[in-house]
């Protein structure tokens, strides 16, 4: 057996700016093994041992030194099988130097791995059956044999069997343990199924029911999101959940066929636009034949650098090498064989990834499913990542106000930016003859005299009322404040479970009228807004007492409510293409915007900027307008309208595309907007400037609906940065959660049902959870740690269409098509 490096070029292929490796170029091994085809293969990585490389050929059992260049008299041999049998599996314990396989021959071997002397072999077990697959437990006692439609446990010590698990209606393909709890043991099987296992007494816990059409190949469990994943043949990855109590349901199953697809778009926008980098890849010599991804392995990738929170995985296929994000469920990085002129194999037959230990560089090794080589490659996934990450232009984005040597934030606003234009800019009017004339007159009026004089205030200094982002964790969330309201005088509970106990519901519309959004108010979280699709809007206590308040007006049905910060106003949009502003203390609006102000009807409005300006979309445009509201009563007047609102800036999206879902943070100064188009792009406007910031494109299979910003509460501590998390949500394509630092999807909730109807999202006041509606009449709360949810809320009798978290108390209000409210509390 004879052994040869390949030398490929510097840099990466159809990429830039990387190289796989930390040598000036890739280095690739590659084993060539005339008259004898390899079967299998897998990898030894242990702190005390060297890098070795076991194989399986026929009648042979090879072991390979991954660190040293190969010759052809290098490799250890070990062959102890008959010679008409062919090896087909092996196992390497993570503790000591003992490898486990077996083959046709119907025998199972332990063998010894010393440095400088051949491997011996003990037999554990005889008869046992084609075996495809060997695990060996996480403390080296146990065996785990795949033959047949079973699985055998031997006991390494004793050379028994412990216990057979016998239950799958076709081959075993793979097993695996859990690293927690090593009594429990997962198999999957041709049947395409997957079953887990107490070996200790031999007895099933769990039963999959059948996921796809094609048979499970392999099964990875990571211990540090309590995911098992499982690789089918026609590349669908299935993934589920191992946390207690979640019975191992789905989390989510992935085609990486189109996640290629998807990866391999979004990489061709991102291009620089001069010049193409270096690339390795082999001249087309004709039509390229299209390679199923069939998932010949999985392991655990190191990714530390990429995700804090997140885990990545390698996916081995005949085609190439794939880091999948376990977070966001998007590709990271794909390497194709068929890219490096130098590898001769393309396809693959088998795949083994393995990291090295104590680096971040990964070996991977392959043999050929139409020749007799095997190959050895050596990849850095970090310099992988960076060739084919998209590249960020531009200063790094934050909602937080950045230090400057300004106290107060609003003065460090930019005299060019719309935002200082829009606050210096007073409306006054010339005084008429008649009002000069007026005030020359003294008229004669009795003269009063009062007891007590209250003061004008003039010489006080102004009181404003702003809520800032709380950071300070000195205090340990004691307020040293005292106020009457118990609201104001109780801290949001950070540690509180999510709210999953039903309280009230009420019907809210008697025609059973649609409810498509609501808000809380957001200083005591007492008062509820609610829009309806009967041209209506409703304000209600929080705890669904009392008769809800009726604001009517609009024509069409109310899709966008917002509470001003101060709690004093409520506006709403409609699908008539006006924006109203109401007040509290009477049904008639104060200030009304039609279709003079608006070409187009608007999809979105809110306060913004701590109430001193109204934020809207109509059409492509996102419009910042001034406003002034007059509450002064004239019983003559009444119906001419006394407030005024005027337009400061217009600013169109990137391709002029209609907006769908505009977000900002109205409880404390910041400068940037959130803009989603119907072309599936993310905008992030900067008013500070007056421009677009950043522009993501592809951020969802469908047009984005809501967005969604963790807007804190000022009964709530978070870390700064968390402020900066934002959630965006789509039909059909599930909920992501966004980061604006680095503009990548963090994290993706696909466990609820939302195919063909907007169902609304919410975060909560401590940034922990994310909740939203669902089409099966469930609202679902996910923890942001996690992408499985972690609550079902039941009680509805219709699709819920809204969520809201209460800003004061761990309380969640859900809204329904029928038009019911539900109240949701802590248990």
């Amino acid at each position: 057996m004879a052994g040869h490096w390949l030398g490929l070029e510097p840099g990466w292929p159809q990429g830039g700016g990387g190289r796989i490796g930390t040598h000036d170029s890739p280095r690739v091994c590659a084993w060539v093994v005339p008259q004898d085809t390899l079967s299998f293969l897998t990898w030894s990585h242990f702190p005390v041992a060297r890098p070795w490389v076991p194989c399986i050929s026929r009648r042979t059992f090879h072991v390979f030194n991954s660190l040293e260049e190969p010759k052809s008299d290098q490799s250890s041999y070990f062959s102890a099988h008959s010679p008409r049998a062919e090896g087909f599996a092996v196992s390497i314990s993570q503790r000591s130097l003992r490898a486990s396989l077996s083959g046709l021959d119907r025998q199972t071997q332990m063998t010894k791995l010393p440095a400088g002397r051949l491997p011996r072999g003990t037999v554990l077990g005889a008869l046992l059956g084609r075996v495809l697959c060997l695990r060996l437990s996480p403390d080296d006692r146990v065996v785990a044999v795949c033959a047949g439609n079973r699985v055998l446990m031997l006991d390494l010590e004793s050379r028994s069997t412990l216990a057979e698990l016998d239950g799958h209606h076709g081959p075993v393909t793979a097993a695996e343990f859990c690293a927690q709890q090593t009594h429990i043991l997962i198999s999957a099987s041709e049947d395409r199924s997957f079953k887990v296992w107490d070996h200790r007494v031999g007895s099933l816990i769990h039963s999959s029911s059948v996921l796809t059409a094609s048979p499970l190949l392999s099964l990875l469990v990571d211990p540090r999101s309590q995911q098992l994943v499982a690789g089918c043949t026609d590349g669908q990855l299935w993934i589920f959940s191992l946390v207690e109590g979640h019975h191992y349901r789905c989390v989510t199953h992935v085609d990486l066929r189109k996640k290629r697809e998807s990866f391999s778009t979004r990489r061709a926008e991102s291009k620089p636009e001069g010049g193409q980098p270096p690339s390795t890849k082999a001249p087309e010599t004709g039509e390229e034949t299209e390679v199923a991804l069939p998932v010949l392995s999985l392991a655990a990738c190191d990714c530390g650098f990429l995700s804090e929170t997140g885990s990545c995985l390698w996916i081995g296929s005949s085609a190439g090498l794939l880091i999948f994000n376990l977070a966001s469920f998007e590709l990271e990085g794909v390497l194709h064989y068929k890219d490096f002129w130098s590898l001769s194999i393309q396809v693959a037959g088998s795949c083994a990834v393995a990291s090295r230990t104590g680096g971040r560089e990964a070996l991977c090794l392959l043999t050929s499913m139409f020749g007799n080589e095997t190959a050895l490659v050596e990849v850095d996934p970090a310099a992988l990542l960076r060739s084919q990450q998209r590249p960020r232009r531009g200063p790094d984005l934050s909602v937080l106000p950045r230090p400057g040597p300004c106290f107060y934030f609003s003065s460090c606003v930019s005299p060019t930016s719309p935002l200082y234009l829009g606050l210096k800019e007073k409306r006054t009017k010339p005084a008429t003859q008649k009002q000069v004339a007026a005030r020359s007159v003294v008229k004669d009026h009795p003269l009063v005299f009062h007891n007590k004089i209250q003061s004008s205030g003039y010489t006080a200094a102004p009181c404003a009322t702003m809520f800032s982002p709380k950071t300070n964790f000195k205090n340990d969330g004691k307020r040293a404040s005292k106020c009457k309201n118990n609201y104001r005088r109780k801290e949001y509970p950070l540690e509180s479970p999510p709210p999953s106990k039903l309280g009230k519901r009420l019907a809210v519309a008697r025609d059973q009228a649609a409810l498509l959004c609501i808000q809380c108010s957001a200083g005591d979280g007492q008062r509820l807004a609610c829009g309806l699709a009967n041209h209506l809007s409703l304000v209600c206590n929080a705890d669904l007492t009392g008769t809800p308040a009726v604001l009517s007006g609009h024509d069409g049905a109310v899709g966008s409510v917002c509470w001003s910060h101060d709690g004093r106003w409520v506006l709403s949009a409609s699908q008539d293409g006006t924006l109203r502003v109401w007040s509290m203390r009477g049904p008639e609006p104060l200030l009304r915007l039609g279709k003079d102000m608006f070409p187009k009807p608007v999809q979105s409005a809110q306060f913004y900027y701590i109430d001193a300006f109204i934020l809207s979309s109509s059409g492509p445009e996102v419009q910042l307008l001034k406003h002034h509201i007059d509450t002064s009563k004239d019983d003559l007047r009444r119906y001419r309208q006394k407030s005024w609102c005027t337009p400061v800036c217009r600013l169109l999206t990137a391709d002029v595309v209609d907006i769908t879902s505009l977000s900002a943070v109205n409880d404390f100064h910041s400068y940037l907007v959130l803009a989603a188009g119907r072309n599936r792009t993310l905008e992030i406007f900067d008013l500070n400037v007056g421009c677009s910031a950043a522009v993501i494109t592809g951020a969802h299979s469908r047009p984005v609906y809501q967005i969604c910003q963790n807007k804190g509460s000022s009964f709530a501590t978070q870390q700064s940065q968390a402020y900066n998390l934002f959630a965006t949500a789509a039909t059909g394509d599930g909920i992501k959660l966004w980061d604006l630092r680095t503009l990548r999807c963090e994290r993706r909730f696909e466990g609820h049902p939302n195919r063909g109807y907007p169902c609304g999202i919410a975060f909560s006041p401590c940034g922990r959870f994310v909740a939203c509606g669902a089409e099966d009449r469930h609202a679902y709360v996910y923890e942001t740690s996690s992408s499985t949810f972690s609550r079902r809320l039941a009680g509805h009798t219709s699709t819920v269409t809204a969520v809201a978290f209460s800003p004061a108390a761990a309380q969640l209000i859900t809204a329904t098509l029928d038009g019911k409210l539900q109240l949701f509390q802590a248990e």
